[in-house]
């Protein structure tokens, strides 16, 4: 598939993530808060993780099945987080679709760079990985996540009961879709 290409927005550069980043994920992404709003970001998060956790995405990449970028500011490199197209699926005889997963660090909240990136590699999935159907979920406990997703376009669908377990605590979550037409259209 060739070489994950660098994404960029007004304020962002979404990147390939490095093995040098893993210290950085480690402390984002291990923040209480951060897990605590994710199904798959555990907590603790223990040393190694960040590591095996970056080189699954390479793999992911040439598979064609995610497509996973750092989010960093242009000013500066800084990492902030991170976007991605999970569970990315071609299929013959129905859409192509991938899911819409993001994090961002708890000092970058609410200035808008979640919304940036994630309207951006969805533009990247319907133009350059041509799929026809992004979705995106969150806890029904959180709205803050869904926000984004309807910033972006997304529709909300619906509530999944009970979707699944964290904890031994079952867990609802919204459901949201954008398709290739819709986003070409706004």
């Amino acid at each position: 598939m060739g070489q994950q290409p660098l994404l960029t927005t007004e304020r962002l550069i979404l990147r390939p993530f490095q093995l040098s980043d893993a210290g950085k994920i480690q402390k984002l992404a291990g923040d209480v808060h951060v897990a605590n709003g994710t199904v798959n970001i555990p907590h603790p998060y223990n040393d190694g993780m960040a590591g095996q956790w970056i080189g699954k995405h390479l793999a992911g990449w040439q598979s064609r099945t995610s497509a996973i970028y750092a989010i960093t500011l242009k000013s500066n490199a800084s990492l902030m987080g991170c976007v991605g197209l999970h569970n990315i699926e071609y299929n013959n005889f129905d859409s192509s679709k991938a899911q819409l997963g993001y994090w961002l660090g708890v000092p970058y909240w609410g200035q808008g760079y979640g919304t940036e990136a994630a309207k951006r590699l969805t533009e990247f999935g319907f133009k350059r990985l041509n799929l026809d159907l992004i979705y995106g979920q969150h806890f029904s406990r959180d709205p803050s996540p869904g926000r984004i997703l309807q910033k972006i376009g997304m529709e909300h669908v619906k509530t999944k009961s009970n979707a699944t377990r964290i904890n031994m605590i079952s867990e609802d979550l919204e459901y949201y879709e954008i398709w290739a037409m819709a986003e070409a259209n706004s």
